[in-house]
């Protein structure tokens, strides 16, 4: 068997003998033998703006996406909650709330490209914006036809970030080097849903403030740090390792000598269209694909309801529900950054993690299914989400490293992500209140999508290792 992390090995030497072919300004082409002060220090600056920046506005972008579920529920007591106002009925809600999807998914693949095509600091500043304008715009909403259009837009513009990130990485890191620093990344967007509870929470006693109902407030408030941020990535965020000013020239020449040949490299024109063709041929692009989509709908789609699932247990008011929806968000962060600092050890793999997951989802599903007592429920719910918002993270660096060349990568990254959406199309009408408050329909689906997500992660498992071993033999015989 194929040991990746030799793989691994063996394509570094290769990339370090043949380096640098993807620098544009840098002088002195060879090999800069890192010391460990020059390590620290590139790792430092580098991890600042690609993880720590990224994850701050990352909970911006959660924040300004899930609230919309809590503010399904904010002052429903008082008879000021959107859904009264607006008029929508169960359907008119749950297609407002899913076409915020439809758009993510078409302009995902897309947008992630024109990250390499703009620049990322470019890019970043476009998005950011022009989602903090459409959460914001979102306040002064009247009826379903307006809802549409700017859910439609804040999807087609928050599209773009997610992948985006995970592309804009791997220009600066190995695929070894990814897996805690997503994880990292992603855990604060799980913070970010329990934020959201929080924030959703205090908003709710603003309502009738200057004539405007909670609701409105809460729209009009979240869409502004988004504004704010777009324009610190415009002028301070790195675009690649060639050319970014957060690095001295030692520094960038490192940069520049350390990735493997196949990694996306940020050199002006170099746009390898071949390697599409070697992406739609590779059968892990359909299995990865597969499996996005069955955990997007079997594990996220409760946490698309989630605020209204937990008021239907019964215990609690509107008001509290928000609070309540943090604990299943601050335990996935935990849970998150516990796995991705195992997987950084090494003393778990990321395919086994996976299966272990979602079997564990499925678990909760069959107790959530059979159990009628809402503190039981509630923990196992809370189990369930943590589970399902740490599955993606765990497979991502291994789907980033089966993908050869800047265009596959990009456009590799942004597909597969946009098949995770079909968790925010399916999941409203999956958890639609017709099936509440017992829910038992829309676990039992969700099952169904588990068991077909497992048989991918495993079928994913044994080409990804197939594909190792042919390389592996090819380094042999050089």
């Amino acid at each position: 068997m194929a040991d990746p992390d030799y793989l691994t090995k063996r394509q570094e030497n290769v990339a370090v003998e043949s380096a640098p072919s993807n620098t544009d300004d840098v002088s002195d082409q060879s090999f800069v033998e890192p010391t460990p002060e020059l390590k620290k220090s590139f790792f430092k600056k580098t991890d600042l703006w690609l993880v720590g920046f990224y994850s701050f506005v990352y909970i911006f972008r959660v924040l300004d996406s899930s609230n919309y579920a809590n503010a399904a529920i904010i002052n429903l007591e008082n008879g000021t909650n959107i859904r009264q106002q607006l008029g929508f009925n169960a359907s008119q809600w749950a297609w407002t709330q899913s076409m915020f999807s439809y758009s993510y998914m078409v302009f995902e693949p897309t947008n992630t490209i024109m990250l390499k095509v703009l620049r990322p600091s470019r890019w970043m500043f476009l998005i950011i914006f022009f989602w903090g304008v459409c959460a914001s715009c979102t306040s002064a909403v009247q009826g379903f036809k307006g809802m549409m259009c700017l859910r439609f837009a804040l999807g087609m513009a928050e599209a773009g970030f997610y992948p985006s990130v995970l592309f804009h990485m791997a220009f600066w890191y190995k695929p070894s080097e990814m897996p805690q620093r997503i994880a990292i990344f992603y855990s604060v967007g799980q913070v970010a849903g329990a934020v959201s509870g929080l924030l959703a929470y205090a908003i709710g006693y603003m309502d009738g403030l200057g004539g405007l109902p909670g609701w409105r407030w809460l729209f009009l408030l979240e869409g502004l740090p988004a504004i704010m941020l777009s324009f610190v990535a415009l002028w301070k965020l790195p675009n690649y390792p060639e050319t970014a000013k957060i690095l001295n020239e030692e520094e960038r020449k490192y940069a520049t000598t350390r990735l493997v040949k196949t990694a996306p490299q940020g050199k002006k024109g170099n746009w390898d269209y071949k390697s599409l063709l070697v992406l739609v041929k590779d059968p892990t692009f359909y299995t990865f694909s597969v499996f996005w989509i069955c955990h997007g709908i079997g594990g996220f789609g409760v946490g698309v309801a989630l605020p209204t699932v937990v008021y239907d247990l019964g215990f609690t008011t509107t008001a509290y529900t928000q609070l309540m929806n943090m604990p299943p968000y601050v335990a996935a962060c935990v849970f998150l950054n516990i796995i991705g600092y195992l997987l950084h050890k090494k003393i778990l793999r990321p395919w086994t993690t996976a299966v272990g997951i979602e079997v564990t989802i499925m678990v909760c599903y069959v107790i959530l299914f059979t159990v009628s007592n809402p503190t039981v429920r509630y923990i196992v719910l809370i189990v369930a989400i943590s589970c399902a918002g740490s599955a993606y993270p765990v497979i991502w660096p291994e789907r980033i490293r089966a993908l050869e060349g800047t265009v596959a990568a990009g456009i590799g990254i942004g597909w597969t992500n946009a098949m995770a959406q079909f968790s925010g199309i399916v999941g409203p009408h999956v958890y639609s209140s017709v099936f509440g408050p017992s829910y038992r329909v829309s676990y039992g689906i969700c099952m169904s999508f588990l068991v077909v997500g497992v048989c991918m992660i495993l079928t994913s498992w044994y080409l990804v290792r197939r594909k190792d071993q042919k390389r592996s033999l090819e380094f042999d015989g050089q």
